[in-house]
């Protein structure tokens, strides 16, 4: 009877352990999100306060780099331009990122699939990643012409070759014993591609995608610059012309934003398909190593 009561009176403290362990977890959690916000948020507080102060001290032109206060203003004065321009140059970033995908993945899995096309296409696409783009730009607007061809196709050049080797490289990195299990299952090539091989190499395909959007940006932007008659890019060449420095950094911080929202929508996404991969920032993978 005794012995009775001690185990029930174990358990029922086990019972009780284990919400209260669950609900210190999730303050952790909470914590940790919450620290990942304040400190990037807190470091560039600082920087424009320090700007700020710097630039008014020091009397520095306006037009040589005007105070964040000056570039608040213009940028909310010029708030409808730089939507307008902002949406032309989102069209041209996610034309290309999607051209990306629909040209990288495909390439990839023929890279990983045949030797033979590995051997022969890889080194060409390694070294055509030494061809400055900008070089190339100047062919497309010849061949297309100034419309938004070009600079759809100057985002895709320089955003498709992250997709491209990381697909090929998380595709081929995983443990033998996998595909071994697998197979000991039953598991045709088929099956085992799209239910073991496919999930392993989501987090590497997404880790291409997050870095092919930001580099979308840059050739979207580089685009523009080249030959475009609107987008920011050539916002930025206008108010550069005029020696408007505030609407010029108003521009960079539309491009910054954008380009920010962008990575944070495929992150999202990753989250979404792939819930149980543990991220680099995720504060409890590093407690536990």
């Amino acid at each position: 009877m005794a012995e009775a009561e001690r185990s029930l009176s174990r358990s029922s403290a086990v019972g009780v352990a284990e919400p209260q362990a669950s609900t210190e977890h999730s303050r952790r959690k909470w914590r940790a999100r919450i620290r990942n916000v304040l400190y990037p948020v807190g470091v560039v507080l600082g920087v424009l306060v320090i700007w700020e102060a710097a630039t008014r001290m020091l009397e520095v032109p306006a037009f040589l780099l005007p105070p964040p206060s000056a570039i608040a203003v213009s940028f909310i004065a010029n708030a409808p331009l730089l939507l307008f321009h902002g949406w032309i140059t989102t069209a041209e970033i996610l034309l290309g990122f999607a051209l990306s995908i629909v040209v990288g993945i495909p390439l990839a899995l023929a890279i990983f699939l045949w030797p033979t096309f590995s051997r022969s296409v890889l080194p060409l696409l390694v070294s055509s990643q030494a061809m400055p783009k900008v070089a190339v730009a100047p062919l497309l607007l010849v061949w297309f012409g100034f419309g938004l061809m070009p600079k759809v196709l100057i985002a895709f050049l320089i955003a498709f070759f992250p997709i491209v080797i990381n697909t090929a490289v998380g595709l081929a990195s995983i443990e033998p014993e996998k595909i071994d299990l697998a197979r000991s299952m039953g598991f045709g090539s088929v099956a085992t591609f799209f239910k073991v091989r496919l999930p392993n190499a989501l987090p590497s395909i997404f880790g291409g995608l997050k870095i092919s959007i930001t580099l979308a940006v840059v050739g979207a932007v580089v685009g523009e610059f080249v030959g475009g008659d609107a987008g920011l890019g050539y916002l930025l060449m206008v108010a550069n012309g005029s020696m408007d420095t505030a609407l010029l950094f108003a521009g960079l911080v539309a491009l910054t934003v954008l380009g920010v929202v962008l990575f944070l929508l495929i992150e999202i996404a990753e989250r979404l398909a792939v819930p149980r991969h543990i991220i680099s920032g995720n504060p409890a993978a590093r407690e536990s190593m």
